[in-house]
């Protein structure tokens, strides 16, 4: 499928898909699509639970009663396994993240020309339909959780504590506080830069293939047959793809937040 005017080769299909519905210019820019389609998932996920959670019984659970309660119980496991401190927070940001970052990456099992088809009756030239896909989208959640540690890191430690952190570790003398300035910083700085560029990475990649994948029909029956059966060996590994790298965050979320509240 291509814009209007824009002639349907491979350069110009990828360059289609790989571009987002946006408004402004420069650092200004809104990517409308993803923007719509992660607050819409997010809105979402918030309506699912709580539903389950108002008509949840004691007695035998629905279907999806029990599953909620699955993934409930999997998150309040893993928390428990790696944060080992007293929270409140940590066990429905850890539920929040994980579903939310699943349901952002979900979007990539769908054919990847369906919603930009529907869009395109519209009039909406482009749509990216994958959150995940959007490196502003996995920054702002990466950043999100990087305030989270400066947060509680001063909560837990105190300034004095936090700075103490920074300039006497690892090495515990007064001399090489700049060289111990220097490495905390970058470590610091570097956990919301892999959370982001992490998720990024893994789900561009993967919709891309599914891209080049599609390419391959509508061009004669052989090379059409074996996008087929490409197409669905790709969609059951990226299930564990996208379960995988949610989970990833989830943790790395946990571990990160677990050390902010460690005070030594």
């Amino acid at each position: 499928m291509a814009a209007p005017g824009e002639a349907l080769t491979p350069q110009g299909y990828i360059q289609h898909h790989l571009t987002n519905l946006h408004v402004g210019e420069g650092f200004w820019t809104w990517h409308i699509d993803s923007l719509f389609f992660s607050v819409g998932l997010g809105v979402l996920f918030l309506w699912i639970f709580r539903s389950v959670g108002k008509k949840a019984t004691s007695g035998v659970p629905g279907k999806l009663q029990c599953f909620i309660e699955m993934i409930v119980e999997f998150v309040d496991n893993s928390v428990k396994e790696s944060f080992h401190g007293r929270n409140a927070l940590i066990a429905p940001l850890a539920l929040t993240i994980f579903v939310w970052v699943f349901m952002m990456n979900f979007m990539d099992m769908l054919p990847v020309d369906w919603l930009p088809w529907l869009a395109s009756l519209a009039g909406i030239p482009y749509l990216k339909v994958v959150p995940t896909t959007d490196v502003n989208i996995t920054f702002s959640l990466a950043i999100g959780v990087f305030v989270l540690i400066i947060y509680y890191s001063i909560k837990v430690k105190g300034v004095s504590g936090f700075v103490k952190e920074l300039t006497l570790q690892p090495f515990n003398h007064k001399a090489m506080i700049p060289v111990n300035l220097l490495l905390e910083t970058v470590t610091l700085i570097a956990k919301p830069i892999s959370l982001a560029l992490r998720l990024f990475g893994n789900l561009y990649a993967g919709e891309l293939i599914f891209i080049l994948i599609a390419l391959m029909y509508g061009t004669n029956l052989l090379l059409s047959s074996l996008g087929v059966t490409l197409q669905l060996g790709w969609l059951i590994f990226h299930i564990l793809v996208i379960t995988l790298q949610a989970f990833i965050f989830m943790m790395l979320t946990i571990v990160y937040l677990s050390m902010a509240h460690e005070d030594h």
